[in-house]
């Protein structure tokens, strides 16, 4: 085996490599990161970049934020892994902060956004055959079109876009998709007593950052409660302080039943997920029946409690809706052609580009990343910008002025 020099290289190095011996199944934008350090990243031959993407909102606190990265190398030095076969000193611990910090009874811990959103199924299939008393294996969830939460198997069964699910079935029963945003259509799905659940995101990240109408929160959740339907908010992508409020129901004061984290629960640093409720739904998982090598481990513990300790800390949330408002303002100020919609919450937020005369949002993060701006196109004529949290005034005002300056050169 030929060894690998650690000495630098140019991004086109870089991106062969990723060519020639990873799977193909990313497109990113050619540029090659090596550092990162707040709302800043750097690549390869030095050019410095505003992130605007916060690796899909995972690094709300910013990159390498000191405190998480202090909680990382002091426990890294002491223990990582003891798998829950035996106990841990830190679990306990960060068990007890986290259902304390948003109000449940229990959590489980996993590690991708993905597992959460596995577990919360679980839990609530088995919910729905012990308490709800559905006959075994008729459970069903609602799910709303548009949806993301992974690709795995499960998740896909649930998706309603073709990139993620064409050719990779058969599929996962016992699922309904209904229109987003729509209470009509959630109350129909509800007439089949055999509904355990309701799964969806707030508001729609993958999607393209789709707000639903005011009310829309509350209104599924009393009709949850009024077919004795559990709630499952996806909040790995919408939660923790992204939107304005610590998660994105606290807009309208609604408490999920279940609640899905990630991402930003560790801060970017490494793969942490959570899943919480209260006793007479988690209860309903008996040992052996769930679990994961990683889940639990003491590493993910203490970042993750560091994680939302810098979250309330450094007043995050009340943050990104300031700057957030201001973002949106100064975009429709624009006044661009190029610009067909401008919407969002808080630091998540999207653009919608008018593609003619062969102008793509491609073609404008192109132009961004070259002027010094990082951001992504989702489905098509969709961009997602979303820097993490810490952002100032001074800051966005200056990434403001390279997407104008980008648009105009467009």
């Amino acid at each position: 085996m030929t060894a690998v020099s650690v000495e630098s290289f140019s991004t086109a190095h870089y991106i062969e490599l990723e060519n020639k011996f990873g799977a193909h199944n990313y497109h990113p934008l050619p540029v090659v990161l090596e550092r990162g350090e707040g709302i800043f990243l750097w690549d390869v031959e030095g050019k410095k970049y505003y992130d605007f993407l916060s690796a899909y909102s995972a690094v709300n606190q910013g990159h390498c934020h000191p405190k998480i990265i202090q909680a990382l190398t002091q426990q890294a030095s002491k223990l990582t892994l003891t798998s829950r076969a035996f106990h841990n000193n830190v679990l306990g611990e960060y068990e007890a902060y986290i259902t304390n910090y948003f109000g449940y009874d229990k959590v489980l811990p996993m590690n991708t956004g993905v597992e959460g959103g596995e577990t919360a199924i679980k839990l609530a299939r088995k919910w729905g055959y012990h308490v709800k008393g559905i006959p075994d294996n008729q459970a069903q969830i609602v799910f709303v079109e548009g949806n993301f939460w992974g690709r795995t198997i499960a998740a896909i069964s649930s998706s309603t876009d073709p990139s993620s699910y064409k050719g990779f079935g058969p599929y996962v029963p016992g699922y309904k998709i209904i229109p987003y945003n729509n209470l009509k259509a959630l109350e129909e799905a509800f007439q089949d007593n055999h509904v355990c659940a309701f799964m969806f995101e707030p508001i729609q990240g993958e999607a393209g950052v789709v707000v639903p109408h005011e009310g829309y929160i509350v209104g599924a959740k009393q009709l949850c409660e009024k077919y004795n339907v559990l709630m499952i908010a996806d909040e790995v992508q919408t939660g923790l302080c992204r939107t304005g409020k610590m998660l994105a129901c606290d807009h309208e004061n609604v408490k999920p039943d279940i609640l899905i984290l990630g991402k930003a629960l560790s801060g970017g640093v490494l793969p942490v997920s959570a899943v919480l409720c209260d006793d007479e739904i988690m209860l309903t998982i008996k040992p052996g029946e769930h679990g994961s090598t990683y889940g639990g481990n003491p590493l993910a513990c203490r970042v993750a409690i560091a994680a939302l300790e810098v979250l309330k800390e450094e007043a995050l949330a009340e943050n990104a809706s300031k700057m957030g408002e201001l973002l949106r303002k100064e975009l429709r100020a624009i006044g661009s052609d190029l610009i067909l919609e401008v919407r969002g919450k808080g630091l998540l937020n999207a653009i919608v580009i008018n593609e003619t005369n062969n102008k793509s949002a491609l073609d404008l993060c192109m132009l961004m990343m070259k002027n010094g701006l990082l951001a992504k196109p989702t489905h098509g004529n969709i961009i997602r910008f979303a820097p993490p949290l810490i952002i100032n005034e001074e800051q966005l005002m200056d990434c403001v002025a390279i997407i104008k300056k980008s648009i105009s050169s467009l």
